[in-house]
């Protein structure tokens, strides 16, 4: 259910209303193509960012890798640059102008939505299968996010993840991972992950990849934190 704004009706009566939300209507459910998160989708009618839960524990995790120091920003996944929008608002227009943002996304409306919004120079998106970076000249980054996007079913999650830390993170930069731990239904983010041959939340893959993660980057001398609750993130920097 939904809760709709709560309506007072004389001096000691409030009406509360909520609406049924529509099981069926979710992008999880959507055929599986490039455009599946276009600008078409259900997917593309939500902003996380509005989401408290979401936003808070995200721009916590951008102050943790101290987002002023980071000047070349890579983000996969990137659809219509929500994350691009929070670190704009986090930061003087000065420090923005600053540093270089690259944003890749499989899904070629998305892309040509986020180019229209964020005309700005210092930031490029490209449209691109990111389980094919190495036919891109990227470079390394300083950071390096991805939100919901690496636990994807075509992606080897580990081999990714080993991949962008060897050959795309600069020494000595910083990762932030967002995991979903929740479901969006008929617009509206549902906490708990669900997986396809369970009824209820349940989160063994969700806590298997983020164990390697922070194993991973703590042998490589990271200091790690896991945060969030509808996100869960995982974010990284370099001790000392």
């Amino acid at each position: 259910m939904k809760m709709l704004t709560p309506v007072q009706t004389d001096k000691e009566t409030v009406l509360l209303r909520f609406y049924k939300l529509n099981l069926e209507s979710s992008f999880h459910k959507s055929e599986k193509s490039s455009e599946k998160y276009g600008t078409q989708s259900e997917f593309f009618n939500i902003d996380k960012t509005s989401e408290f839960s979401f936003l808070y524990h995200y721009q916590k995790a951008l102050k943790f890798v101290d987002i002023d120091s980071k000047n070349r920003i890579l983000n996969l996944g990137i659809n219509k640059a929500d994350e691009f929008k929070v670190i704009k608002e986090l930061i003087s227009e000065d420090d923005f102008k600053a540093k270089e943002f690259v944003g890749i996304d499989y899904s070629e409306s998305a892309i040509e939505y986020a180019k229209k919004d964020f005309p700005d120079a210092n930031v490029d998106f490209i449209c691109h299968d990111i389980n094919r970076l190495d036919e891109l000249s990227l470079g390394r980054f300083d950071l390096i996010i991805s939100i919901g996007t690496l636990q994807s079913s075509n992606i080897n999650f580990n081999e990714m993840f080993m991949s962008l830390y060897q050959n795309y993170l600069e020494k000595g930069g910083a990762i932030i991972l967002g995991f979903p731990n929740c479901r969006w239904i008929d617009g509206e983010m549902i906490y708990g992950a669900k997986a396809p041959n369970y009824p209820f939340s349940e989160l063994s893959l969700v806590l298997k990849d983020i164990h390697f993660c922070k194993k991973y980057l703590q042998q490589k001398k990271y200091r790690v934190t896991i945060t969030g609750k509808d996100y869960l993130f995982l974010t990284a920097r370099k001790i000392g």
